[in-house]
């Protein structure tokens, strides 16, 4: 019986369906498939990767084989996988690797949006700043920054005799961000390849100077901005942002995964949200749920680095420029971005 012809849109479906390890997002979207060519039955892939873990080549290849032997009419499949090490490495050296001047780069992360990620990791800088160490928050939300807003900043980087971009500062904390760069509500609309490019500038092309902690406020998701810094930056670990409720452990997971199969230490997780302390009569509501973060963490075998408490002074300070371990470092939240920051530097 003579097999069907397959045809190129076919086998483009299949790779569609062949993730990135570690990542929610397929290959295809990543823009790793440069090439289909067919010959009746017999079929051609062509994969340009950038990586410095040869395992990843290996499982991308293994995927795609199986995906597209298992498209009807296709009689042999060839895979050919177009290996470079990370365009940050300059050294020659294969892997991720160090940003100038910097001692540890800390991911502030999470698999869900609007758990509060850039609050703690805007409050974490400032508690280690107000702690006695150099530190910088780069913002590599390239799509929603909101660090610039967060901090009061609205004045333009400017650029050093090297043409290194000079952060802007505010608490003590050296500051990068998309926000400084966009006029307010002005989108950024960009293509893959441009945020990619914009993060690697954030990262290695602003004159951090001599840093103790640059701590990196990650886009939520598994998504282009984290495949390129786990691939090029070398990392001292990350920290997991959750609430207390299932439906935000769950993607929470997805993003511890994506740091164990990239060798990435967790060094924590902190739940935000965690519970609200009635002002009138000082009782605890667990408006969340309770638990969540400190099962999961047991889970894991990862500590519970805190657990914040829902105030509105939190809220106030955000949205005004002042975060709140500056504007109210009497309050409940303020001391428990304070402990974790101290846990932090004992890790």
């Amino acid at each position: 019986m003579r097999m069907a012809n397959v045809n190129a849109q076919q086998v483009r479906d299949a790779l569609g369906a062949v993730k990135y390890p570690g990542f929610s997002r397929d290959i295809v979207s990543f823009g790793l498939l440069k090439e289909v060519r067919l010959s009746g039955g017999d079929v051609q892939i062509q994969i340009a990767l950038t990586t410095g873990e040869p395992k990843v080549a290996q499982q991308i290849r293994d995927d795609c084989l199986r995906a597209v032997q298992a498209v009807p009419g296709v009689a042999s499949v060839n895979v050919k996988v177009d290996v470079q090490a990370p365009a940050a490495v300059a050294s020659g050296d294969v892997g991720p690797v160090k940003i100038d001047g910097v001692t540890h780069v800390i991911a502030v992360a999470s698999g869900k949006g609007g758990v509060g990620k850039s609050t703690v990791a805007s409050n974490l800088a400032l508690a280690l700043a107000k702690d006695g160490f150099r530190v910088g928050l780069c913002d590599c939300d390239i799509y929603g920054p909101s660090v610039a807003h967060m901090f009061g900043g609205n004045e333009r980087p400017t650029a050093d005799e090297e043409n290194r971009i000079i952060p802007v500062q505010r608490y003590g904390v050296q500051l990068m961000s998309m926000g400084f760069l966009l006029d307010d509500g002005s989108p950024a609309v960009l293509r893959g390849p441009m945020v990619t490019r914009y993060t690697q500038q954030f990262l290695r092309q602003v004159a951090w100077g001599k840093l103790d902690y640059l701590i990196l406020d990650l886009p939520p998701g598994t998504g282009d901005i984290q495949l390129t810094i786990v691939q090029t930056v070398a990392l001292s670990g990350a920290i997991i942002v959750t609430t207390p409720q299932e439906v935000a452990l769950i993607d929470a997971r997805k993003a511890i995964a994506m740091f164990a199969k990239t060798n990435v230490p967790v060094l924590g997780i902190v739940e935000n949200m965690s519970y609200f302390l009635c002002p009138g009569d000082g009782r605890r509501y667990d408006i969340f749920g309770t638990g969540g973060g400190s099962r999961e963490a047991a889970r894991l075998q990862v500590p519970l680095l805190g657990e914040i408490p829902i105030e509105p002074t939190v809220r106030v300070a955000g949205d005004t420029g002042r975060p709140a371990v500056a504007s109210h470092p009497g309050s409940a939240a303020a001391q428990a971005f304070r402990d974790i920051a101290k846990k932090l530097v004992q890790k």
